[in-house]
């Protein structure tokens, strides 16, 4: 089969909009003639099969088998994924991987340098870098290593020479890098949440030997950098993000060979951040007894898109007779300064702390909230540390500092906890979970998929988790899934007031997975069911109707992954074929599928709409 010349005819006669995908909007005719190397003709038809017939030619397929053309979608994208994307997303810090993962689209190195940083309290790992800057000169590195101690200052300091951040190294006298999965696109580097979810795909998947890795460079950051990144970038270095360590240890621990000292590590690090960053000030508001989200850091966050800051700067820049992008670099130089102006910034990074950048249900004020995610998972590291110590080692572990931990104290902890969060975050009257609003001293309203982070953690009662099922359900579920929030708490857009990312009517892979599993916990099957449905039957079609495309989120409402708001959708970009999807999409697809019933799968690879089978959702 002649590739190039097949290849240029399908394009130029079905990719009628030149963005080289075959998709439900080009217009072509839907039938395309592909002749073989004797000059057959063989004529293939339909939208979904030319895509698949160009994601082939593109890969320099000289033989096909006709099967390919008509793989099921489904079963397409969960091999794809399996075989290929997760391969294509892995990383390594090290010799082999530091030119590709040191590649970073959200900052510009002024020099052209690639900047390396190692943490302070890793010597062999500094060695290591400053070797291969001195032995690979063609890779342009700049090997720097952190001081002891990492200030705001130190980190604003980097701006202009920002760089990757080292993770762990095998031991051995050839050290490699120990490996990860990113997300994807623009997100080049180690996340935090995202990490937990993609060790579930890759669970799913058979990789334990990945997830542990992942495992593993999760505790190397607490270990070093003080706790887990939002990513492993030198301006991620003063926040975090949601911490899942404790569920990541105790799922991936159950698909290993037993391994007490590994576990040992793995919880001492739990530990550690528990109580040194989440249970501590700043986080912790000591009169709740409750935690929310807080960034070290100040000022504007150098990983945002150009203009990203242009709105929120122009009234200040207007007062000074200066474009908001020349008043920022006032702002950076020190020339500018507005208490205002410093508040927004606290409140911004706060809320990219919280993975959830952005939303209308902070409303600006992100420091003000004690949140129903962040409180959740919080009690669940306190049940799965008191359960990990009862199975693993008989309810009490000696520290390596001596500190002696007991199960029945975790319990305790869990229990407190609960009792706070249904004094300041669970509304009776509503039947749901809300953050609750320290400046006001009130709950929030504001109708979030978090509210199903406390089944998920197992923090709620029977009776508090059937009501969270039917005050919650009719508001957030959609055609394609869970929304991220209700569309009366997002409230009326308007340019002044536009659409956020982590609101109506988008849906995301980590809401659909914690109200699975929270929804299955408490033995609401049938409603788990129905929501996995939607969403794998909105990422199969998309896949089906735009070329194998697996984004990062969904528009819920219209099953779509037309998403525009703030940075537009990442995995939607590509050319001929996706060789990495989109993390925890990839994630969210392979766990789903696993879960689904024998009746419902069939139904999904039928391409049955959900309507069809359970009715029409919208508001």
């Amino acid at each position: 089969m002649p590739v190039a010349s097949n290849l240029e005819r399908l394009l130029a006669q079905q990719d009628t909009d030149k963005d080289k995908k075959i998709t439900i909007d080009d217009r072509g005719s839907g039938r395309f003639e592909l002749m073989d190397s004797s000059g057959v003709a063989h004529p293939v038809e339909g939208v979904y099969a030319l895509s698949v017939l160009l994601q082939e030619l593109s890969q320099a397929r000289t033989f096909l088998d006709p099967s390919a053309l008509s793989e099921n979608p489904v079963d397409r994208t969960s091999r794809l994924i399996r075989e290929v994307y997760w391969d294509s997303l892995t990383r390594t810090v090290d010799e082999r991987g530091i030119g590709r993962v040191a590649r970073d689209e959200k900052a510009v190195s002024l020099d052209g340098r690639r900047h390396v940083y190692v943490p302070y309290s890793d010597e062999r790992a500094f060695e290591y870098f400053r070797g291969l800057e001195r032995s690979r000169p063609e890779l342009q590195l700049k090997v720097e290593r952190l001081p002891e101690t990492v200030t705001p200052g130190f980190v604003r300091s980097l701006d202009g020479r920002h760089g990757i951040l080292t993770l762990a190294l095998t031991t051995g006298p050839e050290p490699e890098g120990v490996p990860f999965v990113v997300p994807g696109g623009r997100f080049n580097e180690m996340y935090g949440w995202d990490s937990y979810f993609i060790v579930q795909g890759l669970l799913s998947d058979g990789r334990a030997d990945l997830a542990k890795a992942m495992v593993d460079n999760h505790v190397y950051q607490i270990q070093h950098y003080g706790k887990i990144l939002n990513a492993n970038r030198t301006y991620y270095l003063t926040r975090s993000q949601p911490p899942f360590l404790s569920s990541m240890l105790r799922e991936t621990y159950a698909r290993l060979p037993k391994d007490p000292a590994w576990l040992k590590t793995g919880l001492e690090a739990v530990l550690r951040e528990y109580r040194t960053v989440w249970t501590a000030p700043p986080r912790l508001n000591e009169e709740q007894g409750l935690s929310r989200y807080y960034d070290d850091g100040t000022g504007p966050c150098p990983e945002v898109e150009p203009g990203h800051y242009d709105e929120v700067l122009a009234p200040y820049a207007r007062k000074t007779g200066a474009t908001p992008g020349e008043y920022l670099k006032g702002v950076l130089a020190g020339k500018y300064a507005d208490k205002g102006l410093a508040e927004y910034f606290v409140h911004d990074r706060a809320v990219r702390e919280s993975g959830h950048d952005t939303t209308y249900r902070f409303d600006g004020r992100t420091v003000d909230f004690l949140s129903v995610d962040l409180n959740s998972l919080l009690y669940r590291i306190e049940t799965d540390v008191a359960d990990l110590l009862d199975s693993e080692f008989g309810g009490t572990l000696r520290l390596s500092d001596g500190t002696l931990e007991r199960a029945s104290l975790w319990r305790e902890m869990a229990r407190k906890r609960k009792e706070r969060v249904d004094a300041f975050l669970w509304d009776e009257k509503s039947g749901l979970y809300f953050d609750f609003d320290v400046k006001n001293r009130r709950r929030s309203g504001y109708v979030s998929a978090t509210t199903f982070y406390p089944l998920w953690a197992g923090l709620a009662s029977k009776e508090q988790a059937e009501a969270v099922v039917r005050n919650a359900l009719p508001e957030l579920e959609r055609r394609g899934g869970l929304a991220a929030g209700a569309l009366r708490s997002r409230g009326e857009l308007s340019t002044e007031r536009p659409e956020r990312q982590w609101d109506y009517p988008n849906g995301w892979a980590p809401h659909q997975m914690l109200a699975w599993a929270g929804l299955e916990r408490y033995g609401l099957r049938k409603d788990a069911q129905r929501l996995t449905y939607r969403w794998l039957w909105a990422i199969a079609k998309n896949a089906r109707d735009y070329n194998g495309t697996v984004p990062e989120k969904l528009d819920v409402e219209k099953a779509s992954h037309k998403v525009f708001a703030e940075y537009g959708n990442v995995g939607t970009e590509f050319a001929y074929i996706t060789k990495e999807g989109f993390g925890w999409m990839n994630a969210s697809f392979q766990v789903g599928l696993k879960s689904l019933s024998p009746e419902l799968a069939r139904a999904l690879r039928d391409g049955t709409d959900p309507e069809r089978l359970f009715g029409a959702k919208t508001e």
